[in-house]
């Protein structure tokens, strides 16, 4: 046995389940469903709320700040990442849990209640706070609750548990924001935070609650960390800013950004991450280079198809929603314990498989290319994202000692936060030099984009997002060749 598999079977949580079965057999069932349900809840806001964000950008007068809607979010959630690790090394993951989903829930009504598009930002911005907290604590409960050989299973559930959102979310979504308005897709929502905390909780509760080993003194809060998470919010929201507001005096903001941002991020990550040293450092970096690339890209697609194909916001989503399947599928392949030993050429594959599907994307520009080739396209790059993001989470709990579980999955998720908001700032600057700005006639219940929006029409301001994206793509393809080695924290 190695000295990590000890350490995990000297971990100490209250009433552990019996070893044997699968994550739906009798000791795992009721605990499964519950974080299984709170990822549902997470899909289905993100491909609900995908769909509507284009109209909501319109009607509040801030296409020039669409990138910000989607940045907020993950700015604010990496602060919320860093302290859930804190939290459920410190006390176990259900108080950061219940607190984060009550925060998303809000967040979600402050933004369906908007009056302009700066307060719908701050909505998105609670909301991430909410998520940052939520997805560390799931993650905390997968390391102790769940013995090493389902986590890839779990993990392959967690995927799972998009599909039937990315169909439905899109299709209610928009059927909701053409005929009722979008604000009651972000006030629905959080209905549905109900079963969730019913469910999930008290499975928790029941075994994974309390520090690691009861017996020892509570750890502190790490003074240090909780600094630093706040540094790195704040230094990319100065970013954000900055990329979004093109004049010489935004080198300021960007200047003050970078000088939070990096040493903020050189104290939370991994040493060696942006070296790409093998074992953790390598995990960790590919993550947020996945994500951000993908994420950044993913973010523009139902703006450019309602925008310059025309498509209501309904079908816009749903060009999308292939890519539920595929992901799981991908999360699911990799979860085959004859597929262990290929692990990293998975990665690999997926990693190419993403580069293409985001330099396919914006074909779409041109009128001869049909609309179904960008949903073919993007449920390839689909595939490769579920191949990755399971797999990066799996060798994470590997290389994570029990007591490590958190502040390591914080790590992990503020790698994909950061990337996701640094890449967003690139693409958003570069998509508002190009006119996006101008990009205005979203139609919010025809088929067909209006003549102004045909005189403001700008593709290159979508190229100059997407063709980057793909590149940083290729970038992690190199990344998912060096997971493996001696693990340096």
């Amino acid at each position: 046995m190695s000295a990590l598999e000890a350490r995990v079977s000297q971990r100490s949580v209250p009433d552990p389940p019996e070893p044997g079965g699968g994550i739906l057999g009798s000791a795992y069932r009721a605990l499964s469903f519950g974080i299984i349900s709170v990822v549902f809840l997470i899909a289905f806001e993100a491909t609900a709320v995908g769909t509507a964000m284009p109209v909501a950008a319109r009607e509040l007068d801030g296409i020039g700040l669409y990138a910000f809607a989607f940045s907020a979010y993950f700015t604010t959630s990496l602060f919320g990442m860093v302290l859930s690790g804190q939290w459920a090394d410190r006390k176990g993951p259900l108080w950061p849990l219940a607190v984060g989903i009550a925060a998303f829930a809000a967040g979600l009504l402050l933004a369906g209640t908007a009056v302009d598009m700066w307060v719908f930002v701050l909505g998105r911005a609670v909301q991430g706070f909410g998520g940052g907290l939520v997805i560390v604590a799931l993650y905390v409960v997968v390391s102790r609750a769940y013995e090493e050989r389902l986590r890839p299973a779990i993990m392959a559930a967690f995927a799972a548990s998009w599909v039937v959102p990315s169909i439905v979310g899109p299709l209610a979504s928009g059927a909701v924001t053409e005929h009722l308005g979008w604000r009651w897709v972000f006030i629905g929502i959080p209905v549905l935070v109900v079963v969730p905390l019913v469910v999930a909780l008290p499975a928790i509760r029941r075994t994974a609650s309390g520090p690691v080993d009861p017996d020892a003194p509570p750890a502190a809060f790490d003074g240090r960390r909780i600094r630093l998470a706040l540094g790195i919010s704040a230094g990319a929201a100065l970013l954000q800013y900055a990329a979004q507001d093109l004049r010489w005096l935004s080198l300021l903001p960007a200047a003050a950004g970078a000088g939070l941002l990096v040493p903020a991020v050189r104290g939370l990550l991994p040493r060696g991450t942006y070296l790409a040293r093998r074992g953790l450092p390598s995990v960790v970096l590919l993550r947020g280079v996945a994500a951000g690339a993908f994420i950044s890209a993913e973010s523009f697609v139902p703006l450019m198809l309602v925008t310059q194909r025309g498509l209501s916001p309904t079908l816009a989503g749903f060009s999308l929603a292939a890519g539920g399947l595929t992901w799981a599928g991908g999360s699911w392949l990799q979860s085959k314990g004859r597929m262990a030993p290929y692990r990293e050429r998975l990665m690999v594959a997926g990693m190419v498989l993403v580069a293409f599907a985001i330099a396919a994307a914006p074909a779409v520009l041109i009128e001869s290319v049909p609309v179904w080739t960008l949903a073919v396209a993007w449920a390839v790059g689909c595939l490769g994202m579920g191949l990755v993001t399971a797999s990066t989470s799996v060798l994470l709990l590997e290389l994570s000692a029990p007591e490590e579980a958190g502040s390591n999955s914080a790590a992990l998720q503020i790698s994909d936060a950061l990337a996701n908001v640094v890449l967003l700032a690139a693409g958003g600057a570069a998509f508002a030099a190009l006119g996006g700005g101008a990009v205005g006639a979203v139609g919010s219940a025809s088929h067909a984009v209006a003549a102004e929006g045909a005189a403001s029409s700008h593709p290159a301001a979508f190229v100059v997002v997407f063709l980057p994206m793909a590149c940083v793509a290729l970038v992690g393809a190199w990344v998912a060749t060096r997971l493996y080695g001696p693990p340096s924290r």
